[in-house]
């Protein structure tokens, strides 16, 4: 039987693990079967209420190394046909990574493992959190490739640096190592290989231990503030927040509040 190359292990506490299973190719976002069964599992858990956080990380000693060099010298797989091929190819599978994971209302976190060039950094930087070995390494590194990313990283940097530094490690195609990495903000952590699992999972759980719907209403709200005007997004708010003075988790977490306050007054 073949394996799996997307894992998903759901924890009792909400808690959702994808791993990218190709180590021998270094986890390929490029792989036909890969690309299917990450949109596969990135579906299920978009729509599964009843997750609670995610982790994102890759098998092996590397993240994913993007798209596979090899593939696109032979035009095989997504890189082959014509430019109207190549481009409803691209519009079809990889492309499609960015939209779901945009729409997903549960924080993620990547666990960059290794490596995470090419599509692997843009991976990476679709994730609302990022946690990082020493090994690590982000590669926005398309035009050394004579190309541009395909999946849509230059809108990702571009939100997480601001403009002259997106624009300075795209122009140049250089990695940024993982010390760099924490220094401009890219990871939140860098952390020892053998503890990155138990860190991200620690976070993961942490985040999912809060009152769910508080979570995914944050997390809406946070992705409107990038693109929305004060006063629309300040009506956004007002609506969210009379939703959720209804809930049975609001009413729950007051009434914690107030007995533990008491029991220490």
């Amino acid at each position: 039987m073949k394996a799996s190359k997307v894992l998903l292990d759901v924890r009792p506490d909400g808690v959702a693990i994808l791993t990218l299973n190709d180590p021998e190719h270094r986890n390929p976002l490029s792989d036909e079967g890969m690309i299917s069964e990450l949109l596969a599992h990135l579906r299920s858990i978009e729509t599964n209420m009843d997750l609670r956080a995610l982790v994102l990380t890759g098998v092996g000693s590397c993240f994913s190394a993007g798209g596979n060099i090899h593939q696109m010298q032979r035009k095989e797989g997504m890189f082959a046909g014509s430019a109207y091929q190549i481009s409803e190819a691209y519009q079809a599978s990889v492309q499609q990574i960015p939209l779901i994971l945009s729409r997903i209302s549960i924080p993620t976190i990547a666990a960059v493992n290794g490596p995470a060039m090419g599509a692997g950094c843009d991976l990476a930087m679709m994730c609302d959190m990022r946690l990082a070995t020493q090994t690590a390494q982000f590669g926005e590194v398309f035009v050394r490739l004579g190309l541009v990313s395909g999946d849509g990283g230059g809108w990702f940097l571009l939100r997480h640096l601001g403009y002259q530094r997106a624009a300075e490690i795209s122009f140049r195609g250089r990695p940024v190592h993982a010390d760099e990495a924490l220094e401009l903000g890219l990871v939140l952590e860098i952390v020892p290989d053998n503890a990155l699992m138990e860190q991200a999972i620690s976070l993961a759980s942490e985040i999912a231990a809060q009152p769910p719907a508080a979570i995914r209403m944050t997390k809406r709200l946070l992705k409107m503030a990038e693109k929305t005007e004060l006063p629309d997004y300040l009506a956004a708010v007002a609506a969210m927040q009379a939703v959720m003075h209804g809930t049975d988790e609001h009413s729950e977490a007051l009434s914690r509040l107030i007995d533990k306050n008491a029991k220490h007054g």
